[in-house]
């Protein structure tokens, strides 16, 4: 059982390789230049080749042929002529027996004088008494003379005629020559007269030159492809070693050089390109330096700032405590004091993590946790700044409840931050969770429907400090780092953040987690391009028409 699966498998292997050649070859075409540059040569020489050698060919067979048949006619012309003058040098007198015997020592000589295969010789017009009989050396010759060529030999009087054959041979038919001419017996009348001549020496021949040319031919070809390939070897592999050592620099690796041999056109393409790869690793070391400063100064500036603001955060709490024994405008000033305090500690904290992600030393704390769970924990969280911007938020969990590692804080930060996007920029229309999962990756996706952005404003929402809508306040204190810092959280899990706006049909944000930690074999269960709204069910509360705005956006934070 198990030698016949082996033996069925191995010709289903070969099948299956046999039909991957193409796509392997077009894939070495697309990729490699110097097989496209070779395939080229090879073909384009094996073209030239196989026509020249088909012309000469052809040229040769017809020079051959042409020699062969000067040869022939002049080979016959002669034979008749010694023919026609024993006839007429002959005393016959008329009598059958001597024409006879005359007739046959022609036949004898002629034999002997010329190289024909065949000769044959027939009355034309009635026999006569005295007329001696048709003769032939071959039993064949009336199989090989033509009607045709009986009757341009009757009327041509003084003529040659000739016609390519086909003369039986022992292995064989062989290609030959018939000549006919006629042969006037004194007393008698005139006869035809034929010769036939094999060409097979000229036909050895002529295999001989052909298979000369074409293994010269194939000779010609492999030698040319030995050239090419190894003047292309030589262009080529310093083109390859650039190639690498450029995807080496564009992977940061700033060390690699291209090694320099010579001084052609190759060697100045290595010392330049050595020359631009010194400057962009000093100006990258002076950007990670000043970038590195940077970072510092933020982390130092925060660090040094918690402890005046925490004095400040006291300070402002006691006094907005005491707000309603101050008179109105003061009261007033105590509430903005408490609420730009506040948004202070929080931008000084987003700013702390922002500078722990540059500097990379952000570390999670994995933990076995169900993300529709931690929806409904965040929607329940934020119920009531949905009830206070009058926005009905649904959650659709038809998936994602088995536990998957994750860090919850920083999923919920994500997911709270998205929520408070939706709510805040929901124009008083319904929000909808959705969280769903497969076997490889997990997902929530939060979709709003409010005004939307643009295409150009949606590409650029995870950038840091920006809003779509500069003229727009933040009503929940957001420091426009939120989605930033969202985005290195998800990245941080080895998933995605998609986004998904459009003006006057909302935004869609999906946040997508794999399962192993993977993104590239995490396809996510949640697409970012939004399904029919009928799928959600909340079409029925008239709330998701699309807003008519000639020029709006939403904004993020």
């Amino acid at each position: 059982m198990t030698t016949g699966a082996t033996a069925t498998s191995a010709p289903l292997d070969s099948w299956r390789e046999w039909r991957a050649w193409p796509r392997r070859i077009a894939g070495l075409w697309r990729s490699s230049l110097r097989f496209r540059t070779l395939a080229v040569t090879l073909g384009l020489t094996s073209l030239a080749v196989t026509v020249a050698c088909v012309w000469m060919a052809l040229a040769i067979q017809n020079d051959l042929f042409d020699s062969r048949l000067r040869q022939v006619l002049g080979d016959a012309l002669r034979a008749q002529s010694a023919a026609q003058a024993t006839l007429d040098s002959a005393a016959t007198q008329g009598d059958q027996v001597q024409l006879q015997n005359v007739m046959t020592a022609v036949r004898t000589a002629m034999q002997q004088q010329t190289a024909a295969d065949m000769m044959a010789a027939f009355r034309i017009g009635p026999a006569t008494g005295n007329a001696p009989q048709d003769w032939a050396t071959t039993t064949w010759a009336e199989d090989v003379i033509t009607e045709g060529m009986r009757d341009r030999v009757q009327l041509g009087e003084g003529q040659q005629w000739w016609q390519s054959v086909a003369i039986p041979g022992d292995s064989g038919e062989l290609p030959g020559i018939l000549v006919g001419q006629q042969l006037e017996v004194p007393g008698v009348g005139p006869y035809e007269l034929y010769l036939a001549y094999d060409l097979a020496s000229a036909a050895q021949t002529l295999g001989f030159v052909h298979a000369t040319l074409w293994f010269s031919g194939v000779a010609l070809v492999v030698l040319i492809g030995g050239i090419a390939w190894f003047v292309l070897r030589s262009v080529t592999i310093p083109i390859s070693e650039a190639a690498d050592t450029s995807a080496l620099l564009a992977a940061g690796e700033l060390g690699v050089r291209l090694p320099v041999r010579g001084e052609d056109e190759l060697a100045t393409l290595g010392r330049s390109f050595n020359a631009m790869a010194d400057s962009i690793e000093s100006q990258i070391k002076e950007l990670a330096d000043l970038s590195l400063v940077q970072q510092r100064f933020v982390s130092d500036v925060s660090h040094e700032l918690r402890t005046p603001l925490t004095t400040i955060r006291l300070a402002a709490d006691m006094i907005n405590d005491h707000r309603e024994e101050f008179d109105p405008a003061t009261a007033r000033a105590a509430e903005l004091l408490n609420a730009q305090v506040e948004r202070f500690e929080t931008l000084l904290t987003d700013l702390l993590e922002i500078s722990r992600y540059d500097a990379g030393s952000v570390q999670l704390e994995l933990e076995p946790t169900s993300l529709a769970h931690l929806a409904e924990d965040v929607i329940g969280s934020m119920q009531q700044l949905a009830e206070q911007h009058g926005v009905d938020v649904r959650l659709v969990a038809p998936g994602g409840y088995s536990p998957v590692e994750m860090d919850p804080r920083r999923v919920r930060r994500i997911v709270r931050n998205l929520l408070g996007n939706a709510i805040e920029h929901g124009e008083r229309r319904p929000v909808v969770v959705t969280v769903d999962s497969n076997q490889h990756a997990v997902a929530i996706g939060v979709r709003d429907y409010g005004l939307g952005m643009r295409p150009e404003d949606a590409e650029r929402v995870f950038d840091r400090f920006w809003r779509a809508d500069p003229s727009r306040s933040r009503t929940i204190g957001g420091t426009g780092l939120g989605l930033s810092i969202a985005l290195g959280d998800a990245r941080l899990h080895g998933g995605t953040l998609a986004v998904w706006s459009e003006l006057g049909r909302g935004s869609n944000f999906v946040l997508t987690l794999p399962r192993d930690g993977r993104a590239e074999a995490a396809p996510s269960p949640i697409g970012a391009f939004p399904t029919e709204d009928t799928a959600t069910g909340i079409d029925a509360l008239g709330l998701t028409q699309p807003i008519d705005v000639p020029s709006a956006g939403g904004g993020a934070s």
